[in-house]
């Protein structure tokens, strides 16, 4: 069971620690590890722009640190805590550490990665071609 509340409300806190001084557009993101650990991230923008890491980058950050796993559940909200759909870097991200089954809540409700990157390309990708 997936409890969307409790995610969403740490996606909120890591919210308020986003460095996006160029946008005024916090972004803040929290996953669901395999083994019930909760990871999340924010943005951290730079004067470059294309530097800039997404929350997502910032939550995958988190979870290698804090031991690796595998994402089960994941969502991004705003400054003001509502949904966003992740980007299509973010999404490629999100499906290396969770893959086809990786829940991911959107505006429109929870969708599997499958649906969100279809045919996406991952590990498995690489071993096919050795």
């Amino acid at each position: 069971m997936i409890d969307w509340k409790l995610l969403q409300d740490e996606a909120i806190l890591a919210s308020k620690f986003a460095y996006a001084p160029y946008s005024s557009f916090p972004v803040g993101a929290a996953g669901l590890v395999s083994d019930g650990r909760i990871v999340s991230g924010c943005n951290v923008e730079n004067a470059s722009y294309g530097l800039t890491l997404c929350a997502e980058c910032s939550m995958v950050s988190n979870l290698i640190m804090s031991g690796g796993g595998r994402l089960v559940a994941a969502l991004c909200v705003d400054g003001k805590g509502e949904l966003l759909s992740p980007c299509g870097r973010c999404r490629q991200l999100l499906f290396e550490h969770g893959g086809d089954e990786l829940q991911l809540l959107t505006p429109s409700g929870a969708q599997p990665m499958s649906v969100m990157l279809p045919w996406g390309f991952g590990p498995d990708d690489l071993d096919q071609k050795k």
